[in-house]
């Protein structure tokens, strides 16, 4: 069964029109199910974390969030979501309702505001290092004043935070900290053990996201090949997902995921249905 999991319509709108290229796409890669996982900042009901957690002072980094924050961000409230996904449903559309949320501190606050709506699943992501969007090119030049082991150790410490929370089905997109091709001279294996152990306690899913494969420098599927080999050691099971933003990218890369995938001996995938999960045939 060819599943993706990770993907927004936050870039157009609630509007079956725009919604429409998703399901075209999927249907032209052969995916017979998507699950549409809008990031927290889409939605009113998460604004006051961001502004909790993210620095928005007048630095360099400060001042790009603070026009982050204000840019097509906090567009409705998950009533709204949660409508027009039901709708979708009601149609006959495969699709299955998530959220991406980010690895907010106040992790008892952000559970409590889960736990109010009957998500399919719900993805945990590690945004921010320390208020720091790493992943944001505009400020790219942060990286080269850090040193690369304490964004690991950064890293580290925000997974063990966000998977102890416990309010999580899938980690997206491990350690793609990698993104802008930073790769580190130092042994990361306790880095990678850590993360793997904290997602083994909290019972969570390994995302096998395209992402980082044509969206950002390094060019390669998240996690890379030294998480995936601990992942499968520590029997940790795998959704295959594009994170797509537009909708000719559902899909993505999948079938290059999935055969990624089988490399480290996976046969098969998570197939979600109200937070239960299933085990499906990879691909």
């Amino acid at each position: 069964m060819k599943i993706d999991y990770h993907m927004h319509f936050e870039r157009g709108s609630y509007d079956f029109d725009w919604v429409q290229g998703f399901f075209d796409a999927a249907a032209r890669r052969g995916l017979d199910e998507i699950g549409i996982s809008e990031h927290s900042h889409g939605f009113t009901d998460f604004e006051h974390f961001y502004y909790d957690d993210l620095i928005l002072d007048d630095s360099f980094i400060g001042d790009f969030q603070k026009k982050w924050l204000k840019k097509n961000k906090f567009k409705c409230p998950l009533d709204d979501y949660f409508t027009f996904m039901d709708e979708l449903k009601k149609r006959g559309k495969p699709v299955k309702t998530g959220i991406e949320v980010c690895n907010f501190q106040d992790q008892k606050a952000v559970g409590e505001l889960l736990d109010r709506y009957p998500f399919d699943y719900r993805i945990g992501s590690v945004h921010f290092l320390r208020g720091w969007a790493y992943d944001s090119s505009e400020i790219k030049a942060e990286w080269d004043e850090r040193p690369l082991q304490t964004i690991y150790e950064e890293y580290a410490e925000e997974v063990e935070h966000l998977c102890a929370g416990g309010h999580y089905d899938v980690l997206g997109h491990p350690f793609n900290i990698r993104l802008f091709k930073y790769i580190p001279t130092f042994d990361v294996t306790p880095y990678l053990e850590r993360v793997a152990k904290a997602m083994k306690k909290a019972d969570m899913v390994v995302d096998i996201n395209t992402g980082t494969r044509y969206r950002y420098p390094i060019e390669e599927i998240s996690p890379y090949p030294d998480f995936m080999e601990i992942a499968a050691d520590f029997g940790l099971p795998i959704i295959t997902t594009s994170d797509a933003h537009e909708p000719e990218d559902c899909g993505a890369y999948i079938d290059e995921a999935i055969t990624y995938a089988k490399r480290f001996g996976y046969t098969q995938s998570v197939r979600f249905q109200g937070r239960d999960r299933s085990f499906v045939p990879l691909g």
